[in-house]
């Protein structure tokens, strides 16, 4: 890693120990290096099966009519996150968390990896995988009933009505989760890093804007300024993020 590099570094660990208020908002680049791919680019979990827009497949209405259709890509998910293990990243902030230094993180992900590193506040604006309910009588179902239903049924149905099963995502025609306490960890943070998030899906893309203290976003490909303030953004860093942190907390350390 440059000096250049190491000097971000090094001011972003000072960042976070001055921190009294530190957000994170992180997106599918969090996860890609545990070796869950992201759904949009060219070699997502959902696009590499069928060549299928994930816009479909998250659609909920066309879920509501033909839910084997998402359930055959969503047994491909599962298998992935099954396998794979929190980052360095994930880890880091962990960390950061036990250490007493983080409001809250909110992600994008529904891969629940933030929690299985540690991390115990943490706001899934798009749900996750790991909450499973029944579309008509509300059962909830925990993960691995669920799990061992959708991999043995082509829909996963309720054992209590015949209800089809679906995951406590986030499809397209939902609301997101927990918008009100997102805005408002957000609002009172004095430091929002964005780590892993293009910035284009809406509303979470939007939450940036309501920072009033520093920014730091690490990302790896374009980011989106159409709800960024660049009048308050610290640092941009366009770096491996598990690298990133893994020189980051070498300064934190020393505190």
């Amino acid at each position: 890693m440059n000096s250049q590099i190491k000097e971000k570094a090094e001011a972003c660990a000072n960042l976070i120990m001055n921190s009294q208020s530190l957000v994170l908002l992180s997106g599918a680049g969090m996860s890609t290096s545990a070796g869950i791919p992201d759904f949009r680019g060219p070699n997502g979990i959902y696009r590499r099966q069928m060549e299928t827009d994930p816009e479909l497949i998250f659609d909920i209405e066309y879920f509501r009519k033909k839910p084997e259709f998402f359930y055959s890509f969503h047994r491909e998910f599962i298998r992935e996150v099954e396998k794979v293990e929190p980052t360095v990243a994930h880890r880091f902030f962990a960390s950061m968390e036990r250490k007493g230094r983080m409001l809250a993180i909110i992600t994008q992900n529904i891969d629940a990896l933030h929690q299985k590193a540690g991390s115990e506040n943490v706001l899934e604006i798009h749900g996750s995988s790991w909450k499973n309910f029944c579309t008509r009588c509300y059962k909830e179902f925990d993960y691995k009933k669920t799990v061992k239903k959708i991999m043995n049924e082509t829909i996963p149905l309720c054992d209590n009505c015949g209800g089809v099963i679906k995951p406590d995502i986030v499809f397209f025609g939902e609301n997101v989760k927990y918008l009100y306490e997102c805005q408002k960890m957000v609002s009172d943070a004095d430091l929002l890093i964005v780590a892993g998030s293009s910035l284009v899906v809406t509303p979470a893309a939007l939450l940036p804007s309501m920072c009033k203290g520093s920014i730091v976003v690490i990302n790896k490909g374009e980011i989106s300024y159409t709800y960024l303030p660049e009048e308050n953004i610290d640092m941009m860093i366009e770096e491996d993020i598990d690298s990133f942190f893994t020189e980051v907390d070498k300064y934190i350390s020393q505190d």
